[in-house]
C-alpha cells in the first residue's frame, strides 16, 4: 500500500472576519481607555507628589525653584526652628495663615473656588495663599499666576499639609520664604537686618519682616541697620512694613489669644532659649552667614 503524500505546508486558514465596533460599542471601549488613563496619571501623580514631599520631614533642601530662578548669588542658610524666636513664629502664623493649625486641610475650599472665581474675572484676591500653598510654590514652582500653577501648587501643597506637621511647615516656609532681593530665609534676614540671629528677633522686628514678606524686591536695608523706611524708600513697601508691624499682626495675635496661643496651634510650647545650649549647632544660625557678611561688605555697611 502506498504512502499518502505529504503536504510540505500547512493548509491555510482563512482570515479571521475584523467586526466592526459599533459606534456605541466604540464610544465605550474610548470612554474605558481615557478612565485607565486618568487612573494611571493620578496614581503617577501621588506617588511622585510622595516622594518629593515625605523625605522633607527629615531633609532640608539646600536650593528651591525660587532661589534657582533668582539667579545667583542668593543669600539663605537652613535654622531649626528650634532656633527661631517664638515671636517671629507667632507673627507669621498670625500675619500668613492664622488657621494652620486649626484646618483640616492645605487650605479652606470654599476660599479656594472664591479665589479661582476671583482670578478668573480679573477681580482683587479675597483671601490669599496660604503658608503650604507658598511653601509648595516655593519649593517646586514658577512666579507667573497661571492656571496650570494654580492647580500644581492646589495638589502639592495637599501633599505637604497631610506628609507634614505643621511645625514642620513653618519651620521650611522660615527657611525658604524671601525677604529682600535674593535673600532668602530668616536665618540670613534677620542677620542682615538687624543684626542678630533669629533665636532674639524681637517681637516688634517679627512683625516688621512679615510686611516684607508681599514685596521682597522693594525692600532694602537702613545704612546704620533695620528696614529703610525713609522717604527715599518705596512706598509700598514701607506701608507694608509699617501696616504689619503696627497693625495687622498686634490685631491678629490679640483676636488669637497671644502670641504664646498662636505658636501652641502649630505644636509649639517651648521657647528658643530652652535651646540655648546646641547654639553652636551648625543649624543654630548663632553666627553671621558667611554670604550676609560678604553682602554687606559689597554695600559698605561693615569693613
Amino acid at each position: 500500500m502506498s504512502a499518502l503524500p505529504v503536504s510540505e505546508e500547512p493548509p491555510q486558514r482563512p482570515p479571521a472576519k475584523v467586526i466592526p465596533l459599533r459606534p456605541v460599542a466604540r464610544k465605550r471601549y474610548r470612554l474605558h481607555r481615557f478612565f485607565r488613563f486618568l487612573v494611571r496619571l493620578f496614581v503617577s501623580m501621588a506617588v511622585l507628589s510622595v516622594c518629593v514631599t515625605i523625605p522633607l520631614n527629615w531633609l532640608t533642601p539646600s536650593t528651591t525653584s525660587y532661589m534657582i530662578q533668582a539667579g545667583a548669588p542668593v543669600v539663605q542658610q537652613n535654622v531649626s526652628v528650634d532656633h527661631i524666636s517664638r515671636f517671629l513664629i507667632a507673627a507669621t502664623v498670625a500675619h500668613e495663615d492664622e488657621q494652620l493649625g486649626t484646618r483640616f486641610g492645605a487650605f479652606d475650599f470654599n476660599d479656594f473656588f472664591s479665589r479661582a472665581q476671583a482670578y478668573a474675572t480679573n477681580q482683587a484676591d479675597p483671601s490669599g495663599s496660604t503658608i503650604p500653598q507658598q511653601l509648595a510654590k516655593n519649593l517646586y514652582l514658577w512666579p507667573s499666576q497661571d492656571w496650570v500653577r494654580k492647580g500644581v501648587e492646589a495638589v502639592l501643597a495637599e501633599e505637604l499639609d497631610f506628609g507634614l506637621p505643621k511645625k514642620r511647615i513653618v519651620e521650611l516656609y522660615l527657611n525658604y520664604a524671601q525677604f529682600g532681593p535674593k535673600l532668602f530665609g530668616v536665618c540670613g534676614a534677620t542677620w542682615y537686618y538687624f543684626n542678630t540671629p533669629p533665636s532674639a528677633v524681637t517681637q516688634y522686628q517679627a512683625a516688621q519682616l512679615m510686611g516684607v514678606l508681599p514685596d521682597p524686591e522693594n525692600v532694602r536695608r537702613a545704612a546704620n541697620g533695620g528696614l529703610d523706611l525713609s522717604s527715599a524708600a518705596d512706598k509700598t513697601a514701607v506701608d507694608l512694613i509699617n501696616g504689619a508691624a503696627n497693625v495687622w499682626v498686634p490685631r491678629q495675635l490679640a483676636g488669637m489669644g497671644g502670641w504664646q496661643m498662636a505658636v501652641a496651634t502649630i505644636g509649639i510650647t517651648d521657647t528658643a532659649s530652652m535651646h540655648a545650649d546646641t547654639q553652636n549647632a551648625a543649624d543654630a544660625c548663632s553666627t553671621m552667614p558667611q554670604a550676609v557678611a560678604d553682602r554687606l561688605k559689597a554695600e559698605g555697611a561693615i569693613k
